[in-house]
C-alpha cells in the first residue's frame, strides 16, 4: 500500500539555498539546504543520498537482499535476527497498528495479488480470492523478539512492506543527518513526505501548497512551516478503474477493499513518519472515526477531502 502525495508546491526565494533531485526509494526526492558554499551544499546533498539509499538498503521488500526481504521469505519457517533500526521501524508500526484499531498494517501488502493498481487490472477480485489473500493479514501474527532482535511472521504467506511509512521515515532521518552536519535550514522532500528545519532565505517559514486533488490549479491550504514535517495519503492518482468506478489503492486491512470516502487527507506535525501513520489510518477510517483519532495527538492537524464518487464496499 504505497500512498500517493498530491502536489506539495515548495515556494522558496534567497541565493543562498541550494536544491538537487534524484530518484530514490522508487520516488523523486528533492533536498533544500541553506548554505553560502556550493561546495558544501553539494557535499551535504551526497551525505544524504546515501542515508537514504543505506534505509532502502534496509527496509524495502522490493530488493532482495534487505532484512525485511528476508523475513518475508521466512514466514511461516523461522524468525530472522534484524538489526536495532529495523526492530524499532517494526515496533513502532505495531504501536501504530494497536492505536489506528487495526486501520494501519504493515502486513497488508500480502494482498498485492489480487490489487494491482498497474492499469492491468480488468476485474475485480473474487470473494473467494479476497477471503484467501486477507488470511495472510494482520500484525497479530508478527512477532518480535527484543532480547534476539529477531522478527518472525507466523504465517505462511504472510508480508510486511514499510510503504506506508518508509518515506516518512527516511524524511525525518534525513533531516536529523542534515541537521548534525551543521545545516541551518532546509527540506527533505521524499515524493511529498517532507520534513522542514531552520527558516528559508529573507522569509519567516517554509511554505508547502497543498493542492486540490481534483482541480491542479488551485491549493486548497498553503502551511507555513519551521520544523516540521507534511504527508498525504490520496486515492485520486494510483487506483484500479474497473467498469466505469475508480478503485483506490488504499485497502481497508480488515475487508481487503479500497476505502471509499476520502480522496485525501495531509496530516501536518512534528515527524513525517507519524504524519504518514496518521494520513494512511485516516483514509482507511474515514472523516468521522478519522478526527477523533487526530484528536488524539494535538500536535498534528489534518486537512480531509472528500471523494466525488464513493467506490468500494
Amino acid at each position: 500500500m504505497r500512498k500517493l502525495i498530491f502536489l506539495l508546491f515548495l515556494f522558496h526565494t534567497g541565493f543562498s539555498q541550494h536544491r538537487k533531485q534524484t530518484v530514490l526509494m522508487g520516488s523523486v526526492f528533492e533536498f533544500v539546504v541553506i548554505e553560502e558554499d556550493s561546495a558544501k551544499a553539494q557535499e551535504y546533498f551526497k551525505q544524504v543520498i546515501e542515508e537514504i539509499d543505506r534505509i532502502e538498503n534496509l527496509i524495502s521488500e522490493w530488493r532482495p537482499y534487505t532484512q525485511i526481504s528476508e523475513v518475508n521469505r521466512q514466514a511461516g519457517i523461522r524468525p530472522v535476527k534484524v538489526n536495532k533500526e529495523v526492530l524499532d521501524l517494526t515496533l513502532r508500526a505495531l504501536n501504530y497498528w494497536k492505536w489506528s484499531d487495526g486501520a494501519f498494517d504493515i502486513s497488508i501488502v500480502a494482498l498485492d495479488k489480487v490489487w494491482k493498481f498497474d492499469g492491468s487490472m480488468d476485474r475485480l477480485p473474487t470473494p473467494e480470492e479476497l477471503a484467501y489473500s486477507i488470511r495472510h493479514v494482520g500484525s497479530q501474527y508478527i512477532e518480535i523478539d527484543t532480547l534476539n532482535s529477531t522478527i518472525f511472521l507466523s504465517k505462511k504467506g504472510m508480508k510486511i512492506g514499510f510503504g506506508s511509512i518508509g518515506k516518512g521515515y527516511a524524511a525525518d532521518k534525513g533531516r536529523e543527518l542534515l541537521k548534525n552536519l551543521g545545516v541551518k535550514g532546509g527540506i527533505v522532500n521524499a515524493s511529498g513526505d517532507l520534513s522542514t528545519w531552520g527558516l528559508p532565505s529573507q522569509q519567516a517559514y517554509w511554505k508547502i501548497g497543498i493542492a486540490d486533488p481534483y482541480r491542479s490549479d488551485r491549493i486548497l491550504k498553503v502551511l507555513k512551516l519551521k520544523e516540521d514535517a507534511v504527508a498525504t495519503s490520496g486515492s485520486t492518482e494510483k487506483y484500479a478503474e474497473i467498469g466505469s468506478k475508480r478503485y483506490s489503492h488504499i485497502i481497508d486491512p480488515k475487508t481487503g477493499w479500497p476505502s471509499s470516502s476520502l480522496a485525501s487527507v495531509t496530516v501536518y506535525g512534528p515527524s513525517a513518519e507519524f504524519c504518514n501513520y496518521l494520513s494512511t489510518s485516516l483514509m482507511v477510517l474515514g472523516k468521522k472515526k478519522g478526527k477523533k483519532l487526530v484528536k488524539r495527538y494535538p500536535e498534528y492537524q489534518a486537512i480531509f477531502v472528500k471523494t466525488r464518487n464513493q467506490v468500494g464496499r
